[in-house]
């Protein structure tokens, strides 16, 4: 309805005889109409789901200087000032038998030497651990886990410093512990195949139970059948060896003291 009576001024002045030579352009129109107010508010979302928090730290920054509105305990306590002497600093005890310890080569220094690093031997070959028992291919795997820390350890020091040097020994270290871990994996897979192996043949096996009810290896009685050894030597083409007789131990002499 307020479009309507806001446009009834400006259709008599168009209706009007007298003034038609006055009629603004077609383009104009909209200016000429009455601005509508907006009663709707910009947002359609009610004001309810956003309730005032009434938090009494609101609107503290540290920007605007707007501190806290009560002093606090610790507002007057001066701060600590760094030792810059070296003489006067508290030294910090380490236990020597650290755990960390382990991925350093040296408690003195943080890398080694690409000449240390040059300094190894070859890697273990799968003959060789072909023999090992259990325990020491486990233990030399540790071992090589642990060289493997260190070489990496160094790696990211030499990065950080930016030492431009050693990754090239450090590389071949690493590549030697590396191969020794594959032999031990190999090694691991052929005694697991030849497990596998042990078990189908167990299976087949009347001495064997695998159910895990009794005892697993149960060996049958076996008797050895006695054969004389007159019948061994006819079968055989030998005549058995005749009994030649012991002479009498012969008795030592007896030395006779002489009388005085």
């Amino acid at each position: 309805m307020s479009t309507s009576i806001a446009m009834r001024p400006v259709a008599r002045r168009l209706l009007k005889p007298a003034r038609a030579q006055h009629i603004p352009p077609a383009f104009l129109l909209p200016s000429l109409l009455a601005p509508i107010q907006q009663k709707s508010s910009f947002s359609s979302t009610t004001s309810n789901l956003y309730p005032r928090d009434n938090n009494r730290e609101r609107g503290v920054s540290t920007v605007r200087r707007t501190g806290l509105r009560q002093p606090l305990s610790v507002s007057k306590t001066p701060l600590p000032k760094p030792v810059l002497d070296p003489s006067k600093r508290s030294r910090v005890e380490v236990d020597e038998d650290h755990g960390l310890w382990d991925f350093f080569h040296s408690k003195e220094k943080p890398m080694n030497t690409p000449e240390e690093d040059f300094e190894h031997g070859r890697p273990w070959c799968v003959e060789e651990l072909r023999g090992k028992s259990w325990e020491d291919l486990h233990a030399l795997w540790w071992i090589c886990c642990k060289e493997r820390n260190r070489i990496a350890t160094e790696a990211y020091e030499r990065n950080r410093l930016e030492a431009g040097y050693g990754d090239s020994e450090s590389e071949r270290r690493n590549i030697t512990v590396r191969r020794t871990q594959r032999a031990i994996k190999q090694i691991l897979t052929e005694r697991y195949y030849s497990w596998q192996d042990a078990e189908v043949i167990a299976k087949n096996d009347p001495e064997v139970d695998l159910s895990g009810e009794g005892p697993t290896y149960t060996p049958t009685d076996f008797v050895e059948k006695y054969v004389p050894e007159e019948e061994v030597s006819l079968e055989s083409g030998v005549k058995p060896e005749q009994e030649i007789p012991l002479e009498p131990e012969a008795k030592p002499e007896q030395k006779h003291s002489p009388t005085l």
